[in-house]
This record gives C-alpha cells, sequence and structure tokens, in this order.
C-alpha cells in the first residue's frame, strides 16, 4: 500500500523504492557537506578557511605603509607593519594591471580591508580601508595567485 502526503498543491507518494532513493540522495548530500571537499589554496601561507582574521574599520584610515608593484611585477616591501586602525596604499608601478587581494585565495577573506584596493591600472594608486585588530595579513595577485614575487604581509600591530 502506498502512502502520500500532500503540500500545497502537490501529492508525494512514499513507496519502498522512491523511500529509499530518498534515504541515499540525503545521505550522500549530509556525507558531502560533511566532508567539505577541497580547501582553497594560500598563496601566502594564511590557511584555507574563511574566517576573518583582521577585522575592517570600514573606511580608509591614515596610511601606515606604501606598498609599491614595480616594474619587476614584485611587491616590495614585504611584509610591512602598521598600527592597529592604519591603512596601507598598493602603488601600481609595473606596466600591466595587478588585481590585490586578501589570502585565503580565492576567498579572499581574512583580512576585508585589503578588498578596497582590488584592481589596479598601471600607474594607479589604492589604500586599504583601516585595519581594526592586531594580526597579520596575507595579500596576493588574485589573477597570478601562483606567483610568489605578487605576495606579501601586512603585520598589524
Amino acid at each position: 500500500m502506498l502512502k502520500g502526503l500532500r503540500v500545497g498543491r502537490i501529492t508525494v507518494i512514499f513507496g519502498k523504492r522512491i523511500l529509499a532513493v530518498h534515504v541515499a540522495c540525503v545521505g550522500a548530500l549530509v556525507g558531502v557537506a560533511a566532508c567539505g571537499g577541497s580547501s582553497p589554496t594560500s598563496p601566502s601561507g594564511g590557511g584555507g578557511g574563511g574566517s576573518v582574521v583582521v577585522k575592517s574599520t570600514g573606511s580608509v584610515a591614515a596610511v601606515g605603509a606604501t606598498i609599491t608593484i614595480g616594474a619587476n611585477s614584485a611587491v616590495s616591501p614585504s611584509p610591512v607593519t602598521i598600527a592597529v586602525g592604519q591603512s596601507v596604499t598598493f602603488v601600481n608601478s609595473d606596466s600591466r594591471s595587478h588585481d590585490m587581494e586578501s589570502d585565503p585565495h580565492p576567498a579572499h577573506t581574512s583580512c576585508p580591508s585589503i578588498a578596497n584596493v582590488g584592481l589596479l591600472q598601471p600607474g594607479q594608486s589604492k589604500t586599504t580601508f583601516g585595519f581594526g585588530n592586531s594580526g597579520s595579513c596575507g595579500y596576493h595577485d588574485h589573477n597570478d595567485s601562483g606567483n610568489t614575487a605578487l605576495m606579501g604581509r601586512i603585520v598589524v600591530q
């Protein structure tokens, strides 16, 4: 005997086979969610998770350091050290654009202040939002995430 459940205008009929398939599908989905799959890579060694390490103040503050992307497509200096509440200016002196983002790649979640920089065209400068607490922020060029010359670290004390 088949049993049915009416939900709005849809009637779901439960038979032994349908119920077994439903249980198997739900079990598979729970297993995938629990395992989580592979984690994103982290160019500057900042972990693969999605948690915030250093919070953003939400606005540009006094600049505590300047990082330049040179004509050699490398960041300098790295690391830089700033005080809590300060911002960092990125200057692109290279002949190509760079998309500077927080670690980990591709989530960019460790230090949301860096997201204010984003895409830098050649000759352009942009400033991060202030860094709201102490910690260490890795960053990289999103479009060249394996290039260690375009990875660096901002230490907030």
